[in-house]
């Protein structure tokens, strides 16, 4: 039965794999715009804009419109994303990163940026999350960058869904990095069980996590959630929190500002990257403010 399961999850991944490798992506060109605003700009206090940085075309940057209002007092925080399907697109997640950028984040995803309704394909790989995290570093220190010492560089998250989810996992024990958030995923347990090009990875892997740790699944519709699940299950050394909501694999990504998902995910980081005890209060105590929302159920340990 175990087997048979596996079995499954591998060939949904693949199925969503070979969808987005059907897409062809279009290299960026002197005729292709290099930012655009994703919807309205997010609802956070800072409207965030997507664009391509000519030092790191190999990613698609969001971060603030107004880099004049970042400063001492509130410098941006780095997210690196991994996207599902090892695509070298951001292309599934605009919404939701673009909203999470609005609230005071520099978030460097894997992959050029993707053109209006362009489906982007390709794949990638783990090392391309230290890649966005090396960059966002360099430029924080460089006097000719927009980002010079406007960047918090010893505040890191690594995240990711589905394959960019295990993306995370193998880049998570950098010890740059303060928190990692999973999102539909886990470890399947059998390294080469997923589809080709997924981190080979087996559950001893998750002694390495050092960092407060969010996984985010779509309950028991979603493929990974039996994998996200047996992760949150060996997590014993690290604060852990697992929140499900019952949408299955492909989440709210796509929704108005990401939808649900990009609200919890939102609270974590500025909980985890900025220290903000008001965000922290959705998952903290013994009644989190998760559990007066009906659409979502959670589990965790070693948090207050």
């Amino acid at each position: 039965m175990k087997k048979l399961f596996l079995l499954s999850i591998a060939a949904a991944a693949n199925v969503l794999f070979f969808v987005n490798s059907a897409f062809a992506q279009t290299p960026v060109s002197s005729t292709q715009a290099t930012s655009r605003t994703v919807e309205d700009g997010g609802t956070g206090p800072y409207k965030a804009l997507m664009l391509t940085e000519a030092s790191l075309p190999t990613h698609t940057v969001f971060r603030p419109k107004d880099m004049s209002a970042i400063n001492e007092k509130n410098k941006l925080p780095i997210i690196a994303w991994g996207n599902g399907a090892c695509a070298n697109s951001p292309w599934e997640h605009i919404n939701f990163l673009s909203e999470v950028s609005s609230y005071g984040f520099l978030v460097v995803a894997i992959g050029p940026m993707p053109r209006e309704g362009e489906r982007g394909r390709g794949s990638s790989t783990s090392s391309q999350l230290t890649d966005a995290i090396n960059w966002a570093i360099a430029q924080n220190g460089d006097k000719n960058s927009p980002y010079y010492n406007k960047i918090d560089v010893t505040k890191i998250a690594v995240s990711g869904m589905s394959c960019g989810g295990l993306q995370t996992l193998e880049t998570a024990p950098d010890p740059r990095v303060t928190t990692a958030v999973i999102y539909n995923s886990g470890i399947i347990g059998t390294p080469g069980g997923g589809m080709a090009g997924m981190p080979a990875l087996t559950k001893d892997h998750l002694a390495k996590l050092h960092t407060p740790t969010l996984y985010v699944l779509g309950g028991e519709k979603d493929i990974a959630y039996g994998n996200g699940m047996d992760d949150y299950k060996r997590i014993n050394h690290v604060p852990v929190f697992v929140a499900n909501m019952d949408v299955g694999h492909g989440g709210t990504y796509s929704k108005p500002h990401g939808g649900e998902f990009s609200k919890v995910a939102t609270a974590w980081y500025q909980w985890q990257l900025k220290g903000d005890k008001e965000a922290a209060k959705l998952f903290t105590g013994q009644q989190p403010g998760l559990s007066k929302d009906p659409n979502w159920k959670f589990e965790k340990k070693n948090m207050p």
